[in-house]
This record gives C-alpha cells, structure tokens and sequence, in this order.
C-alpha cells in the first residue's frame, strides 16, 4: 500500500527543490508557447491570442480557490486526526474531487451559457472555438487544480511536480507542432488549454497520487464549498490582475492594435519570473503557514524578503537589458522602453507581494479578508484603468498602486487574529 500524508515541513530543502525544478521546466515551457506565438503572429494577432491566454488564466486562475482551499482542509486534517480515520466514524467528510468536478461542469455550463453576452467584446476571431475551449479546458482544470491541492497537503511533492509539469509539455507540444505546421491563431488556442487533462493522466500512471487523491477531508460537502467560494472570489479576482490582465485591458481600452500587443507581451514577460515560481509553490506556502499557525506574521518576513531581493534585480535587469533582449528574442516590432519594463517588473513585485499574503490569510482560514484583499486590489486596478492616460501609463499604475489595497487588508486581518490568539 502506498503511503500517504505526513507532517513533515512543506518547505524542507528537498521539496522546494522539487517544486522548483518543476517550476522551472513549467516557465520555460509557459515561454516557450510565448515565444512560439509571438513569432508566428504579429502584433495585432499576437493581442487576439494573448487575450485568450489572459481569459484562460482568468478563469483557472479562479479554479485555483479549489487547490488552496484543499491544500488546507488536506493539511489541517492531516495534522489533526491523520489519514488512518475511518471514512464511516459518523463524522461528516468530503471527497474533493469529487466537488470538483460537480464545480467543474457548473462553471463550464455558466461560461457557454453566457457567452452570448460577453464574447463578442472579448473575442475578436475564432469566437465560438473560444467560447468552447474555454469552457471545456476550465472543467478539467478545476480537477486539475484540486488534484495538486490535495498533494501538496499530504506532502506529495513528486507528484505535484509531475502534475505542473506535465500540463505544461503537453502545452508546448500542441504550439510546438502549430508552429511547424503553421496552423496559426487556431493551434495556439488549443495549445492554450492542452493541459487540461495532465491530471487524468498523472493518475493513471502514479499510485501514489491515485492513494492520495482517496482522501477525504474533515466536514460536509457544504462547508467545503463555503470556504471554496471565498477562496474562488479571491482567487477569480487574483487572476485578473495575474492571468487575466489583457482581458481587463481589452474591456477597459477601445483598441488595443499592435501597441496593446507589445504592451502584453512586456507584462507577460516580466511578471513570469517572480509569479510563475511564487504561483507554483502556494501548496508549500499554505502548508508551511498552517503549520506556522503561531505566528503568522513572523513566518511572512523571510519569504517577503527573498521576494523583495529577487524583484530588485529583475527591476534593474528589465531596465537595462529587457528592450535588446525583448528584440532580439520576438523581433524588431516588440519594441519597448527600459522604464516601461522596470515599472512593469516593479508591479510584479507589488502582486507577487498581494499573492504571498493572500496564502497566510487562506492558511489563517480568514476567507472573507482573503477575497476581501483580492477584490479590493482588482477593483482598483480596474479603476485606475480608466484614468485618461496613455496606455503605457495606465497599465503601470493600475499593476502598482492596485495590489497595496489588498495588501493592507491582508495585513490588517492578520495582525487582529494574531492578537487574538496571542
């Protein structure tokens, strides 16, 4: 029998070495789809396929509050009764996947449902293959996502890795082969939501993660989705500002044109370094802040100042070296100023900042000021979007100024709980 769980640090060396190199292998298969894109299409095609990117990211980014909340419920449970409780104790449990894919196919059905009324807007080409796509690819994205909630909860971090891994081959398979073929705007679209079925397939071919994904967590069904649904509210508003931002730069702009194109391919780019590693490691965050559960705040200070280090070199590297580096790789049409890529990489300290106390908070089990924080930075970022400034200038803004409203909502709901327990 495979054996599952253990109260083991979620940040030994070994794991974050493991969930680093995953992570890795992840980005560069993530710039390499980019990439791909970026020279296959121009500009003004590249917008169309970024915002579809950003709508794909939008919405799994909100799928994302199943794996937080089950790395919680995973970890918490775990630490409290153990894995050797018997399922029919009488206590009330709940089976995650299970509620996942229940979740899953609802949000699949409300995006085809509503689609009528919103993907005109969004969608400029292939409309109704997106409408599609998007909603298929987020079914399996929500078991996907819950899947690596419950083994970072049970200290499964081969497997974790092995899951981000590999959603993000298969990604850069399907571009890698629209590129050759030159199957165009089509084959990027596919190759965005290509891994929504790694889940299916680290399952049948890992029994340490087929064990794993047989836990049940303390609690019915209801009191799961409570705490899911503000770990989704969050984690939707999150992913706007993360995954989402081209879509909210398209609602909120008459034309994006070639400009819009250079202007997203910079905040992709710059934003990946930090978030695409910090995105990756928020099953060993949570877990570490649970087991934390002391002191919060005090458990916030190193991994802030290795975030704050890291975004100081890439704010000046971005600076210096991002314009020729921006050219050389996409070509001469992606040009971009040294300033613009600083603020950019800047802004993504400042959510990569929002992201690391979002995960207290969620450890914290503090739902509401966790989507609270969320939606506050969202909501102004989204408001100084319609400032009547230049493109460039609204979008730096709206990154940096947005996410310290969330912050401070963080902050503020945890230093209060640790004066409670205190």
């Amino acid at each position: 029998m495979t054996e599952v769980g253990g109260t083991s640090s979620p940040l030994t060396r070994a794991s974050v070495a493991r969930v680093g190199a995953a992570t890795a292998l992840t980005a560069l298969c993530g710039y390499a789809v980019v990439y791909l894109a970026a020279r296959d299409l121009a500009p003004s095609g590249f917008s169309i396929f970024g915002v579809f990117w950003g709508a794909f990211g939008l919405v799994t980014g909100a799928a994302n509050g199943l794996l937080q909340e089950t790395t919680r419920e995973i970890r918490s449970m775990l630490n409290g009764n153990g894995p050797a409780s018997p399922p029919d104790s009488g206590r009330p449990r709940t089976h995650p996947l299970r509620v996942a894919a229940v979740v899953g196919v609802a949000a699949a059905v409300v995006i085809a449902a509503s689609s009528p009324l919103w993907s005109g807007r969004v969608f400029v080409e292939e409309r109704w293959l997106s409408v599609a796509l998007l909603s298929v690819g987020l079914a399996g994205f929500c078991l996907h996502a819950t899947l690596l909630g419950m083994l970072a909860g049970a200290n499964q971090w081969t497997q974790y890795g092995a899951l981000m891994v590999t959603d993000a081959s298969i990604r850069v398979m399907i571009a890698a082969a629209t590129f050759v073929i030159g199957w165009g705007l089509t084959g990027f679209l596919w190759a965005t939501v290509g891994g929504a079925l790694a889940w299916l397939i680290v399952l049948l071919a890992s029994p340490a993660a087929r064990a794993t994904s047989r836990l049940l967590t303390q609690g019915g069904m209801s009191t799961f989705l409570r705490g899911t649904a503000h770990s989704i509210t969050a984690a939707g508003a999150s992913a706007i500002l993360v995954m989402g931002f081209p879509v909210l730069l398209k609602l909120t702009s008459s034309e994006l044109g070639a400009q819009g194109g250079v202007i997203i391919l910079a905040v992709t780019l710059t934003r990946a370094p930090l978030l695409v590693p910090l995105t990756a490691m928020q099953g060993n965050l949570i877990a570490h802040f649970v087991d934390e559960r002391t002191d919060r705040l005090r458990a916030l200070i190193t991994p802030a100042a290795i975030i704050a280090g890291i975004g100081a070199i890439g704010v000046l590297l971005a600076g210096v070296v991002g314009p020729w580096l921006l050219r050389v790789a996409f070509g001469a049409q992606y040009d971009a100023r040294g300033a613009l890529l600083a603020w950019l990489t800047a802004a993504a300290v400042a959510i990569a900042m929002l992201t690391l106390t979002g995960a207290a908070a969620v450890a914290a089990a503090l739902h509401r000021a966790y989507s609270l924080g969320w939606v506050g930075a969202t909501a102004a970022s989204g408001l100084l979007l319609l400032l009547p400034w230049a493109l460039e200038t609204r979008t730096i803004v709206a990154l940096l100024c947005g996410p310290l409203v969330g912050i401070g909502v963080h902050l503020v709901a945890l230093t209060r709980v640790g004066r409670s327990t205190g």
